[in-house]
């Protein structure tokens, strides 16, 4: 019936299929997640911190999809409760670099496991290529999405 009026067919959509993927990985995230006091966002920022530490507010912002107010208000209540530190004044410029603590590394441990345990749940099905073809397709269609193709 969509077709009839130009409309996207959703059985046929792949950007609906991903959609719906990627909302089932959040909200199976968020399960796993959640007996742990975190939210997605919350491990999506320490595990950045961990491969990365130092990053700004605005960096930690783009590599968790939320927006600088949101990470800001993210980052008050980590470093409240001693998962993060942050300078007190900026070493150079406006941006204050943050570190996890010690405490902030030994809850993201338990929280990676629970995340990779979700991954591995997610890729059951795929064989080793077909995971590998996996990560090659959605590679290529985010790139070609952000290089306006």
């Amino acid at each position: 019936m969509s077709q009839d009026r130009g409309g996207v067919d959703l059985n046929k959509s792949l950007g609906y299929l991903l959609k719906e993927t990627s909302s089932a990985l959040r909200a199976a995230m968020e399960e796993v997640l959640r007996p742990l006091g975190m939210t997605v966002t919350h491990y999506s920022c320490l595990e950045l911190l961990a491969q990365r530490p130092g990053l700004s507010n605005s960096e930690l912002a783009r590599g968790t999809f939320v927006t600088r107010q949101s990470m800001n208000v993210l980052l008050q209540a980590l470093e409240r409760d001693g998962y993060v530190t942050r300078p007190a004044e900026a070493p150079v410029g406006k941006a204050l670099p943050t570190r996890l603590t010690p405490r902030g590394r030994r809850n993201l441990e338990k929280a990676s496991a629970a995340v990779r345990a979700v991954e591995v749940r997610m890729l059951s099905g795929l064989t080793e290529a077909e995971q590998s073809d996996a990560f090659r397709i959605l590679r290529n269609m985010a790139s070609s999405l952000r290089d306006g193709r």
